[in-house]
């Protein structure tokens, strides 16, 4: 049942691989179809030779030199947010970014950030453990700063004091879904009266190479580096990093404040997979289920939604299981009529806990320039569908997106290696504002 006061979304910031640190650089990628994907950095002490000749023993496959890294995840202003050098190095990188993100957010919404003091404010974020610092157990010049410095808790706890927030702060962590999953319990945290105004979103920042020896051993990185979502030749994932954070609130109260309303909250799910075929092997049925209560909370045929942010990590298994999923619920538009289908993974790689999250920057900047970027790097679609005999499109060009009576409706997906899937429905006005209540 549509809800008559939606939560809607009033503030964005993003960072992103290849320098993008604002909205514009991030439309400026995808409408402009380039690749972000860069050779590791050196500039983080991992050792780089090792790891590549390590990948080729027996039992592991090799390791490209190619990711989708954050060249800011390094740089860092500690005296603006009134924190020691010492205790900045000691800090978790996914909590200087996502501070950092979080800041702009707000700033984006047409909120001065310290005006937020002791209000009844939300903070949710969505994060992994990635392995940042030596040892708890290790006496080092970093030693009485890293309790706090590497704590998941601490990532959306440190935007809380540094804000002076008096609502709730959670760091969400449910693997590769973590960002929606957060953006979900802020939404629900709104719609109980937890908090006025909440900020969501997710921040990832890898402290080591680890998760590529990880996928290594599992055969599940990309042949060459490459993420291609829906390709036929999809051969794994490439790991990204990533941030991105949403300022939201009730509708009546962001027309009565003056907000610039950028997305209205039309449904927000979440299930888990249950036993599937294995720990990590994804759901098509789970995923069966999340769509069609989406769209039945949304109050909304497939035909409406006009674009499709999947989750499509480029893994012959997983791009598999979500369009034969998709093929069954959202494929129900007529041919030609249904949405547009993509992932942003194709530009940056797969951003792990903050995936979502970019994929919800991407339809909400895809409404507002009104076009929805191509997908890269699928020259042969996956043949797992008929793509002529069902509503589901591919994005393969930068198509025109009409808004239909004032708005654009898109979904976004983001599933979770700890078996939790996400999905969200978002409803985007037209420029001229017909779309507003």
């Amino acid at each position: 049942m549509p809800d008559r006061d939606p939560v809607v979304v009033v503030g964005l910031a993003v960072e992103a691989p290849g320098g993008i640190e604002t909205p514009d650089d991030f439309w400026a990628l995808l409408s402009e179809q380039r690749e972000a994907l860069g050779p590791f950095p050196t500039d983080r002490g991992w050792a780089l030779r090792e790891l590549f000749d390590g990948s080729r023993r027996d039992g592991f496959k090799p390791i490209r030199n190619l990711g989708g890294f954050l060249s800011s995840a390094t740089a860092f202003d500690p005296e603006f947010f009134g924190i020691s050098r010492r205790e900045a190095t000691a800090m978790d990188p996914q909590q200087r970014v996502g501070l950092r993100v979080a800041w702009r957010g707000v700033e984006n919404a047409g909120i001065n950030p310290e005006d937020l003091a002791g209000h009844d404010v939300g903070c949710y974020v969505g994060a992994s453990t990635l392995e940042y610092g030596p040892p708890l157990s290790e006496f080092s010049h970093h030693s009485g700063h890293l309790i706090t410095g590497t704590s998941l808790g601490v990532i959306s706890g440190r935007i809380a004091y540094t804000l002076d927030l008096a609502g709730p702060a959670l760091t969400i962590d449910t693997a590769c879904s973590s960002a929606l999953a957060a953006f979900h319990t802020a939404v629900q945290a709104i719609r109980a009266g937890d908090c006025d105004l909440a900020i969501a979103g997710a921040v990832c920042v890898m402290g080591s190479p680890g998760y590529f020896v990880e996928f290594s051993k599992k055969h599940a990185l990309s042949d060459d580096g490459r993420c291609r979502p829906y390709s036929a030749l999809a051969s794994g994932t490439v790991w990204a990093e990533g941030a991105a954070m949403f300022v939201l609130q009730r509708r009546s109260r962001a027309v009565a404040d003056g907000r610039r309303i950028l997305a209205e909250v039309r449904a927000s799910c979440l299930n888990s997979d249950g036993r599937s075929a294995g720990l990590m092997a994804p759901s098509g049925d789970a995923q069966l289920r999340l769509f069609r209560r989406a769209l039945a909370q949304a109050g909304i045929e497939p035909a409406d939604v006009g674009m499709i942010e999947g989750h499509a990590t480029g893994t012959r298994l997983g791009d598999r299981t979500e369009l034969l999923s998709m093929a069954a619920s959202y494929g129900t538009a007529p041919p030609g009529r249904g949405p547009l289908l993509g992932s942003v993974k194709s530009n940056i790689g797969h951003a792990q806990a903050a995936a979502g999250a970019l994929g919800l920057a991407k339809v909400i900047l895809s409404a507002e320039h009104a076009a929805v970027p191509p997908t890269l790097h699928v020259d042969e679609p996956s043949r797992e569908i008929d793509w002529e005999s069902q509503g589901l499109r591919l994005a393969d060009k930068l198509t025109p997106w009409q808004a239909v009576d004032g708005w654009r409706v898109a979904a976004v997906s983001a599933f979770g290696m700890s078996g939790t899937n996400t999905h969200v429905i978002v409803a985007m006005p037209d420029a001229d504002g017909r779309g507003v209540a």
